[in-house]
């Protein structure tokens, strides 16, 4: 839906009038030492490349106490090792090793974000042709020629991405939520310590949405979005209602 309605109200197909560094200030990523890398939480969040890279926002794995570059949270995350041009959101403050730069811009952040997100034609241009590795250096990366529209056309864009993107972060952060649960519960419910066999699964939904399920599941239709338990009792003639999937 983003990245639809940036295409349409600032098509880069438009001859180019600037830089991505008129917009943005760009910070490509140095490694720290090695030694300084954990998985205990001991220092700052690192990001080597886009190998912790998510559908949206990257994944936590390494630590380091001798950051060199950071970037900030809402920063575009771009790979500049081939892959070159994929791309994250910081969803926090992190260090950023030489596998990625971080794109930031003080007022039209998401508007930012889909304006690179839109130069994929441009940025594969520097992924090689399988005898070199693909690699963007700094000066190439500021020097991304782009097409910008007007101040006023900028902000109202901006107005418009910004919601669409709190909406994504907080989804990914009930995500993140759940799988946090998933990986506290499921080692104990593997192990016993926590058993679910007097857990009551209603027979059926006390609305209209039930009758509905139940006569779809009688003309041997499964409505999506739901799963179902067989009902020993009717020796699966009928079937329980679960909770939505």
């Amino acid at each position: 839906m983003a990245i639809t309605l940036f295409n349409r109200e600032c098509p880069q197909s438009n001859k180019p009038n600037a830089t991505l560094s008129d917009i943005a200030q760009i910070t490509m990523g140095q490694s720290p030492s090695g030694s300084s890398y954990n998985e205990d939480g001991n220092g700052e969040v690192f990001y080597q490349g886009r190998a912790e890279f998510g559908a949206f926002f990257p994944r936590r794995r390494l630590f380091t106490t001798e950051p060199k570059r950071m970037a900030r949270e809402g920063d575009t995350l771009m790979s500049v090792r081939a892959p070159v041009g994929d791309l994250n959101v910081a969803n926090e403050d992190c260090c950023i090793g030489r596998g990625l730069a971080a794109i930031h811009s003080e007022s039209d952040q998401s508007f930012v974000h889909y304006l690179v997100r839109a130069q994929g034609r441009q940025l594969d241009a520097f992924n090689g042709d399988g005898t070199v590795f693909g690699s963007i250096n700094g000066k190439s990366l500021k020097e991304l020629p782009v097409f910008l529209p007007d101040n006023d056309a900028i902000a109202h864009l901006e107005s418009q991405l910004k919601p669409i993107d709190a909406l994504i972060r907080r989804n990914d952060d009930e995500i993140q939520a759940l799988e946090r649960m998933r990986d506290t519960l499921l080692p104990k419910l593997m192990s016993g310590d926590i058993s679910v066999s007097q857990v009551e699964i209603p027979t059926q939904l006390n609305n209209h949405l039930s009758d509905c399920l139940a006569s779809d599941w009688q003309r041997g239709r499964r409505p999506i979005g739901f799963f179902y338990l067989p009902c020993p009792a009717h020796r699966g003639s009928s079937c329980r209602f679960a909770s939505p999937s």
